[in-house]
């Protein structure tokens, strides 16, 4: 048996400082045997063990890879080395640190898959590994981080589909996957994951349909972004289901049909974006019932007049069309897009 202390930690540290690029010299100026490995910058020990406890270095402009000895770390709680310039693959060692409840590699070049180890993880409650060129598929084993609230893996080149066992994570209020390069349907089981405030999805390649009960399980979804997939029939008309949705994107799929009028119920609604849908029929003039921030109507047939309410509203607010619909339409309106994921 290994036995480590607050030695074991400084020799670790001392070992990642040597292997990375330190530009602005920060560590190599702070980082020394002549101070207490708990005032070096970025470190913070449990006062209960004095063993280092959080290693939070962002925005440094680091280089190097995540090495292996950081595994000896073995009671580090928070571990942040985000918006530097990292890059490879994750070491397995980190799948040691059981305390883990933080964790936020973003804005870095981390490649290969995403580490199964990350399952061994329990006490995670938040993983942040957007913005980097990590491929292969989502692991399954996520699913057993049970606490997991914040999941966000966006901006990478994952591939596949979204494994059903992410429904498994109860606690889950955050899943952000937009921007890869996956494939395939939703698994049903996601929209029962009654804790969640926010699913983005957006820029992939996912298909099939919405469940027509697709809000019945969610009571504290505030924003679900699905647009730049392949998503097709129908607008459910149970969204209204959804009563705190905030932000509504649906833009650029194959949805058809008409917009449901049960949107009009959503009274919390700010942003809504149905663009570049096969959509068809009236806007529906429940719509004006409510103060929406963005209204994104673009490319689609739309036919009927124009409620009175909403051609005052476009003068005030970001609302555009591009469509064939009866009635005078101000010169004002343009056609729009706005990228939230």
């Amino acid at each position: 048996m290994i036995v480590r202390n607050l030695t074991t930690d400084q020799h670790a540290l001392l070992e990642f400082k040597h292997q990375i690029i330190d530009p602005h010299n920060i560590l190599a100026n702070n980082w020394t045997i002549t101070t207490s490995v708990c005032n070096w910058v970025g470190v913070s020990c449990a006062s209960k063990h004095r063993r280092v406890s959080a290693l939070n270095l962002p925005n440094m402009n680091l280089t190097g890879t995540v090495l292996p000895q950081l595994g000896n770390l073995s009671f580090l709680v928070s571990l942040d080395l985000s918006h530097n310039n990292f890059h490879g693959h994750l070491p397995r060692e980190l799948g040691q640190l059981s305390r883990l409840t933080f964790i936020d590699l973003s804005f870095n070049f981390l490649s290969g898959e995403i580490p199964s180890w990350f399952g061994r993880l329990k006490k995670v409650l938040y993983l942040s590994l957007r913005n980097n060129n990590l491929t292969g598929t989502i692991p399954q084993s996520l699913a057993k981080i049970s606490n997991l609230e914040i999941l966000d893996l966006r901006y990478n080149l994952v591939q596949g589909h979204i494994p059903p066992e992410i429904s498994d994570l109860r606690n889950l209020t955050i899943l952000r996957l937009a921007v890869n390069q996956l494939s395939g349907s939703v698994p049903s089981a996601i929209y029962n994951i009654s804790s969640l405030h926010m699913i983005s999805l957006s820029f992939n390649n996912l298909s099939g349909s919405l469940p027509e009960d697709i809000c019945h399980h969610l009571p504290n979804l505030e924003t679900l972004y699905l647009g730049s997939n392949e998503f097709s029939g129908q607008i459910p008309s149970s969204i209204d289901e959804c009563r705190c949705l905030q932000n509504l994107t649906l833009d650029f799929n194959r949805f058809s049909g008409t917009i449901p009028r049960s949107i009009g119920n959503l009274t919390r609604l700010r942003m809504l974006n149905l663009g570049g849908n096969n959509l068809a029929g009236e806007i529906p003039s429940e719509i004006e019932t409510f103060e929406l921030g963005d209204i994104l109507l673009p490319n689609i047939s739309l036919v009927g007049p124009m409620p009175a309410s909403i051609l005052t509203f476009s003068l005030k607010r970001n609302f555009s069309l591009n469509n064939s619909v009866s009635g005078s339409i101000p010169q004002i309106l343009v056609l729009a897009a706005i990228l939230k994921s």
